[in-house]
């Protein structure tokens, strides 16, 4: 079946029983292909009936659907014409592992964090009904998605707005009940039939012309049928703010689902239907353990193991460890994390001090205000987070951490390149928005041994809020060279030239920068090199040093722009000096870097050992000599 569907409109023909056969055949093709790539395997594996209903109700052509964070989206991408790309999925050039309207006309709208769809939905609504057009707009939406606050900031408006507008809550973690969920779905069915839609709108009508007690006596069956609702089946809350709740229907029950949407498309104003799937849904090892297969690497199919080389000990490791090690002798010490223990590497820490570990939830605005209390009251609190989702709560840190000056350490975990996840998720901006924030400290680690003694610095120094980055990369890099102590604000000379051409380079950076310069000083050219281990505050001994070059070259696995290099340049111009040294800053350019792995992209933009060998080698050519 699978082979024969080239389009969403391939499916308008199918009966049940085809349509049942299809669902079983994209387990199997999603199990067979991601075991071989990698990607998010359970969320896809809860939301296959799902998705073949909401293609064979709603006409892509026009109806937009928006899916929250998009990794459940595999299966869209399948039955809209995208089956045969399917082995380049999250691979440099190939298929995206998230919606990209550029990558299709029927992915209408780019999302990859959480809790965006119902606002991003709404505003495509309400723009549908300014410009007097006709579509369906469908959001949906995971309930862990449903944590974050954007979330119901959106659903708040939609309630008010009023427009026609969808919310498919996909539930595959709340318990329901057997009785409870037969109930909900026989009223659920009773609701959407036209006859009954029909027979309500008509009565509300007559009840409304009836001088004097029509229109009270109207009101009061809508408050006493909202109250039954709200007893017998739930939706409390999204009923009062302002959706028709619908349901929990039985997310795998494709018949079930095809009827309700069918009836749900014809109804007007916002409504929640609420649908409860089993996540890893079709293979067993999934189905068990879905954490295990949220996000994964190429993988035994038969085991569920991941292969030999696709597993190897990162920076989280290193910094779960530490941190649980430190925790043993500070009981003032707590871990936070947004929903990441298992990514971020707090699985130790949260069975060895539960009562103090904290996972507030896919939240991340509240998780950097949520410290700021702790902190205040006399706690170490510990928030461990992925860059790309710290940018989350930018306001929080200036506005409830850093204006107190409180001592709040970030733990940001997948800074720089993260590599396959794509634009959504690269961690190349962190370095631009937290050095611009009074009394905030940022620390970059070159392997795991720095990143230890800076956890244990950040963690006893209480003069206010520090951060830690590092990458999704490996901690051992050059693991047998020596390092001094770690300081905040200094940086550690590593080599020392006499070409005139000095090098800075920010955290891990400088193990290929140590690569390159040593490839050239055994060619006869003597480069000098720092490994900067802090981007704020800066080492003032070295911009002096790097003033008196008659070339400089910065590496960061940043954005250029408000980077570590731009801070460089900035700094060197505050001495004042008649005759500066040219500054060559080596990082990301001004746009969003695409889905590949990491040692792929880092190489395409010239930030491997071999691009920075050939950075530095025109730098001496045209400032330096032998």
């Amino acid at each position: 079946m699978l082979e024969r569907i080239n389009g969403p409109e391939d499916l308008k023909g199918l009966n049940i029983t085809q349509l049942q056969a299809l669902a079983g055949e994209i387990r199997d093709f999603l199990v067979r292909s991601i075991s071989e790539t990698g990607g998010h395997l359970a969320s896809n594996l809860g939301v296959v009936e799902l998705t073949i209903a909401l293609l064979q109700i709603f006409d892509l052509t026009k109806d937009k659907i928006i899916w929250d964070v998009g990794h459940q989206s595999y299966i869209h991408k399948l039955l809209t014409g995208r089956r045969d790309a399917f082995p380049t999925l999250r691979q440099q050039g190939g298929l995206s592992g998230f919606p990209k309207n550029a990558e299709s006309v029927y992915d209408a709208f780019d999302t990859g964090h959480a809790s965006t769809a119902v606002s991003a939905a709404l505003g495509i609504a309400a723009a549908r009904d300014i410009n007097n057009e006709g579509f369906s707009v469908i959001a949906v939406v995971g309930d862990g998605s449903m944590t974050g606050g954007l979330a119901y900031e959106a659903l708040n408006n939609a309630g008010q707005l009023g427009s026609n507008l969808i919310v498919i809550l996909n539930d595959n973690g709340m318990s329901i009940s057997k009785s409870v969920g037969a109930l909900s779905g026989y009223l659920s069915n009773l609701r959407t039939k036209p006859v009954y839609l029909k027979a309500k709108k008509g009565v509300k009508g007559i009840l409304s012309k009836v001088p004097g007690i029509g229109r009270p006596i109207s009101g009061f069956l809508d408050n006493s049928k909202k109250w039954l609702k709200k007893m017998l089946v739930g939706g409390g809350l999204f009923q009062n703010l302002g959706f028709n709740y619908i349901g929990p229907l039985d997310g795998h029950d494709l018949p079930g689902l095809i009827r309700v949407l069918g009836r749900v498309r014809e109804m007007e104003g916002p409504i929640l239907l609420h649908v409860r799937t089993i996540k890893g849904k079709g293979y067993a090892l999934a189905e068990t353990a879905p954490d295990n297969f949220h996000g994964v690497s190429a993988f035994n199919i038969n085991t569920g193991l991941v292969e030999p080389g696709n597993h190897k000990r990162g920076f989280s490791d290193v910094f779960g460890e530490a941190l649980t090690n430190l925790a043993e002798a500070n009981e003032k010490l707590v871990a936070v994390t947004a929903a990441m223990p298992h990514g971020i590497g707090l699985m130790p820490f949260s069975k060895a001090f539960p009562k103090r570990f904290f996972d507030v939830g896919i939240a991340e605005s509240h998780a950097v205000t949520f410290c700021a209390g702790l902190a205040k009251q006399g706690l170490v609190p510990v928030f461990a987070v992925y860059s790309t989702f710290l940018q989350r709560g930018y306001d929080q840190l200036i506005h409830d951490v850093c204006l107190q000056n409180l001592h709040v350490v970030l733990a940001i975990d997948r800074a720089g390149v993260v590599g396959q996840d794509g634009e959504t998720h690269q961690g190349l901006f962190d370095i631009s928005y937290l050095t611009h924030m009074p009394n905030m400290r940022v620390l970059c680690p070159r392997n795991g041994r720095e990143l230890e003694e800076m956890l244990k610095l950040a963690v006893t120094d209480t003069s206010g809020p520090i951060a830690i980055r590092y990458p999704k990369d490996d901690p051992d890099a050059l693991g047998g060279l020596t390092h001094s102590p770690v300081e905040i604000g200094k940086a550690e000379r590593l080599l020392t030239g006499a070409t005139g051409v000095a090098v800075a380079a920010l955290g891990v950076m400088a193990n290929p920068a140590y690569e390159a310069c040593t490839r050239l000083n055994s060619e006869g050219y003597g480069v000098t090199l720092y490994s900067v281990r802090s981007a704020k505050p800066i080492d003032r001994d070295m911009i002096k040093a790097l003033s008196r070059s008659k070339s400089v070259v910065t590496v960061e696995d940043n954005a250029i722009r408000g980077g570590f290099g731009e801070r460089v340049i900035f700094e060197m111009g505050l001495l004042g000096m008649n005759n500066p040294p040219s500054v060559r800053a080596m990082g990301f350019p001004d746009a969003f870097i695409p889905h590949g792995r990491r040692g792929e992209i880092m190489t395409e933009h010239g930030l491997d050992a071999e691009g920075i060998y050939r950075a530095v080698r025109t730098e001496i050519e045209r400032h330096g000599n032998k």
